[in-house]
């Protein structure tokens, strides 16, 4: 069901661009209408390009999606695409990588728009940076995968990340791993040792000698070491 995953995944991000957008009534009813059809997508039993194989645009409709919609899921099988998705992409391009890269930051959409109303966030301090991105990647979506690398690798090694980062990393990019966790055994907050030799556990005292372990291994207990 490859078309239904599509759509359903063009409509979500739809959703999102209209919710960076100011909110209108509009566009409350836009998004209540996507997420409509996107749940009706989600529980089809069958790809929706069967649905249209057989009865058509009055087939869609027939499922209880909306007929703007209707005919976006119709040209979307047909072309591949859906227009006014890719003209709402393009518009919001940048509001679009802003918003990424905050949100990988934690930062919830809602958050972002109360900061930025209360100037916690100035906007267009990230325009351009963000539109350099833009031009950098080729496209949103790598835009975001850049941003996304960045942020793994950062946050795993507790470093803090502009977006003027992405462009600093670029030649390393695809280079950049997360810092691995390492997690190591200790018993009452002294570290552990296995002996593969002797197929038993050790406690290394605060002196550094080995102490035979003689607790339920249940009493182990595992710590992240950076």
């Amino acid at each position: 069901m490859e078309n239904n995953k599509n759509i359903i995944k063009i409509f979500e991000e739809t959703i999102e661009l209209l919710q960076i957008m100011k909110t209108k009534s509009e566009t409350v009813f836009k998004i209540s209408a996507y997420r409509k059809a996107i749940n009706i997508l989600n529980n089809l039993k069958n790809d929706i390009s069967e649905v249209y194989k057989e009865k058509g645009l009055s087939g869609i409709k027939g499922l209880g999606i909306g007929e703007k919609n209707a005919k976006k899921i119709e040209e979307y099988i047909k072309k591949g695409k859906i227009k006014d998705f890719e003209d709402l992409k393009s518009e919001n391009s940048i509001r679009s990588i802003i918003t990424h890269f905050f949100r990988s930051k934690g930062l919830s959409l809602q958050e972002l728009k109360e900061n930025a109303k209360k100037r916690k966030i100035i906007y267009s301090r990230f325009t351009k940076p963000a539109q350099q991105l833009l031009e950098l990647a080729g496209s949103i979506e790598k835009s975001k995968e850049a941003i996304d690398k960045v942020a793994l690798w950062a946050n795993s090694r507790k470093l803090d990340y502009t977006i003027e980062t992405v462009f600093k990393k670029w030649l390393e990019l695809d280079r950049l791993k997360p810092k691995e966790v390492v997690k190591k055994p200790f018993y009452k907050g002294d570290p552990m040792i296995w002996s593969e030799a002797k197929r038993k556990w050790y406690i290394i005292d605060k002196h550094g000698s080995w102490l035979l372990f003689a607790d339920k291994e249940s009493q182990i207990e595992w710590k992240t070491v950076d």
